[in-house]
């Protein structure tokens, strides 16, 4: 495969990529997890993540045409969960609940769907049109750093952001997302209706 690395495509897709996860928006999650109890690995989140989702990214296409779905109708499904994650986000509620067994929160609901969920599955295939497969991957080893990193030193970027900080910090990422989301829907929902026509 043919490396075609680019420093714009890398910034544009960590950014993406960096807005979806919301690893910083998810550390009160991560604190009451760890306020239970609860164990999380940080390499182990980090590394399943990575995986999961590079893997997604190269079978992606070939698991919608095995269901018979085109990629316009997965972005646009996609584009509404993102749209309600943007909604939970700015509005403070709770609509996707992280009711997983007792144990281990690391694979869930830490990797999925916190991480590697619906909404990075679909952007992943929509970059991919976009983007070098090589920039891509790039990107999300970052973001997989930086998700080491937090789940790694919780304490540490709670008392850095600050219980204001972190609220600012989801606000302000939600409306991000929400643009997100609406943009991806306009394009793919056009594309759809006129692969209909």
């Amino acid at each position: 495969m043919e490396l075609n690395i680019s420093l714009v495509q890398i910034f544009s897709a960590f950014v993406i990529l960096f807005v979806l996860i919301d690893v910083s928006g998810s550390i009160p999650i991560f604190l009451s997890f760890k306020g239970e109890g609860r164990d999380v690995n940080p390499l182990q989140a980090a590394i399943y993540s990575f995986i999961i989702m590079t893997a997604f990214l190269f079978v992606g296409n070939w698991i919608l045409k095995l269901f018979n779905v085109d990629v316009s109708s997965f972005a646009v499904a996609g584009a509404l969960v993102i749209f309600i994650i943007s909604i939970e986000m700015i509005f403070g509620v709770e609509v996707f609940k992280n009711d997983a067994p007792g144990g281990s929160k690391t694979l869930v609901p830490i990797v999925f769907p916190l991480i590697a969920g619906p909404g990075t599955f679909t952007v992943l295939l929509s970059m991919r049109a976009e983007y070098d497969v090589s920039n891509i991957i790039i990107a999300l080893f970052l973001n997989m750093i930086i998700v080491y990193l937090v789940l790694k030193y919780l304490n540490v970027v709670e008392k850095i952001l600050g219980i204001g900080g972190v609220y600012v910090l989801r606000k302000f990422f939600g409306v991000i997302v929400m643009a997100i989301a609406v943009g991806l829907f306009t394009s793919n929902i056009n594309a759809l209706l006129n692969s209909l026509q």
